[in-house]
């Protein structure tokens, strides 16, 4: 579920704490969380729910002006169902503090390396320290470029950024990635 970035900040302001979709099946859970670029989100409940039970006061709290506004926006998707997702601010996205955790014990070390080796394993080959030292050498270079060096389709590029992300190394930028003060740590510490 994805929130327009004009949304977020009134998010974790507490302002905006419903969202209405239509899906053919939801893709969050009540009692699940959910994480944005702000912070992570806790969902209360998810209700399947007739655009007819919708109010003026529904639409203010899911950031529309107007109920007609949200309306409108659903209806721009004919297929699937009407959800009502109820949810509030829970915290800051936990990898903003770890990705700035730079102070990095042996036993940090260890773990981090372990990690890194257990994702490599994973994927059949060694990937993961190419990757950080690639980002440290061209920092905010686009996704399909770093896939078009190492020989790997985009969507698998992200999914594998997204894992060193995961562990607090990388920092996603408009165009691109760079390393966090934590992944520079990491790459400082270890042979090359």
């Amino acid at each position: 579920m994805l929130f327009r970035a004009a949304l977020l900040d009134r998010i974790r302001a507490g302002d905006v704490t419903l969202a209405f979709r239509r899906w053919r099946r939801p893709t969050v859970k009540a009692g699940g969380r959910l994480r944005t670029a702000v912070g992570e989100l806790a969902i209360d409940t998810v209700a399947p729910c007739a655009a007819a039970a919708i109010s003026e006061g529904d639409a203010r709290a899911a950031g529309f002006a107007t109920r007609a506004e949200l309306i409108a926006e659903l209806d721009a998707r004919k297929e699937g169902d009407i959800y009502r997702i109820a949810f509030r601010f829970d915290r800051p996205d936990p990898r903003l503090v770890l990705r700035e955790a730079t102070d990095l014990s042996a036993d940090d070390l260890v773990a981090l390396v372990g990690r890194l080796d257990r994702m490599d394993q994973r994927a059949g080959g060694v990937w993961t320290r190419p990757v950080l030292h690639h980002i440290a050498a061209h920092e905010g270079q686009p996704a399909a470029e770093i896939a078009r060096v190492f020989g790997i389709e985009k969507i698998k590029l992200k999914q594998n950024i997204r894992e060193l992300k995961e562990l607090g190394l990388t920092e996603s930028l408009e165009t691109g990635y760079r390393l966090s003060p934590r992944g520079k740590a990491l790459l400082a510490a270890l042979p090359r």
